[in-house]
């Protein structure tokens, strides 16, 4: 059985309609532009989200990040999941 709000490492996390990332000199950085809404990313958030385009999976993304930035797979898929589902909880993302 799953971990309570585990992500599935064939899920393909994207954005949905209507959201994207994009960079705002007036945010001073990238942000997640959503219907009426407009929420900051951090970096760590920006490569994370990069690479949900629908086409990679979960268990891929966290592969790719834990291979680009030479961390524990464990650790990366945690704060993943952490990132993603509460992004997914807000609408801002799909799994």
């Amino acid at each position: 059985m799953a971990e309570e709000g585990a992500i599935a490492e064939e899920a393909k996390p994207r954005l949905p309609r209507g959201v994207r990332l994009t960079q705002s000199e007036a945010q001073g950085g990238w942000v997640l532009l959503a219907p009426e809404r407009i929420f900051k990313a951090d970096a760590i958030a920006v490569e994370i989200l990069k690479r949900c385009t629908g086409e990679a999976t979960f268990g891929a993304i966290v592969d790719d990040l834990a291979k680009t930035f030479n961390a524990p797979r464990d650790r990366i898929n945690a704060d993943v999941t952490v990132l993603l589902r509460g992004l997914a909880d807000k609408k801002l993302l799909e799994l």
